[in-house]
């Protein structure tokens, strides 16, 4: 999935591919994924991502989620149309070192900022790094609402990732 992402970035091949390269994966990890179990492979760190609230788009944040499970992260994907509480539910029972959020509509992507507000609120923002994408969203956007990282597209979704998990260690 790697060199997918990359192939991806550079305009190589397009999304049907991805999504191809994507199910062979998940044929794969499906038989791996109890092996990896049995052996005690640690997994780099966790990572939850959902669509906000009022969204129901989800072909990127599930790139995003395949992404980051070839990379080595546990995800915990939470799906579309999230709530505020609902994220910060999964923040307080699974401790994710990363949360992401998606968003298609610019309607919906100021949940993202409500999101992060309700993290505050429950004390529980410092633990936790976030991440945001989508179509609309962008880099000022992500700083305007206190995200820790921005990604245009999985590929660099992963990179930012990996970037924030180092940043932490």
């Amino acid at each position: 999935m790697d060199i997918v992402g990359k192939k991806f970035k550079a305009n190589e091949i397009y999304i049907p591919e991805v999504l191809l390269a994507a199910r062979a994966m998940h044929a794969g990890m499906d038989v791996l994924k109890p092996l990896v179990v049995k052996i005690g492979i640690k997994h780099i760190g966790k990572f939850a991502i959902g669509t906000v609230r009022g969204d129901l788009h989800d072909i990127g944040k599930n790139l995003v989620s395949i992404m980051m499970e070839g990379a080595g992260f546990e995800v915990i994907d939470l799906g579309v149309n999230v709530s505020p509480e609902k994220f910060v539910a999964t923040v307080k029972e699974h401790s994710p070192q990363i949360l992401g959020m998606s968003a298609l509509l610019t309607t919906t992507m100021l949940l993202m900022k409500s999101t992060i507000r309700a993290l505050e609120r429950a004390k529980l923002r410092h633990s936790v790094k976030i991440m945001v994408g989508g179509a609309p969203v962008t880099q000022t956007y992500a700083d305007e609402i206190g995200a820790d990282g921005y990604a245009d597209d999985a590929r660099s979704a992963v990179e930012k990732a990996k970037e924030l998990i180092q940043a932490r260690i």
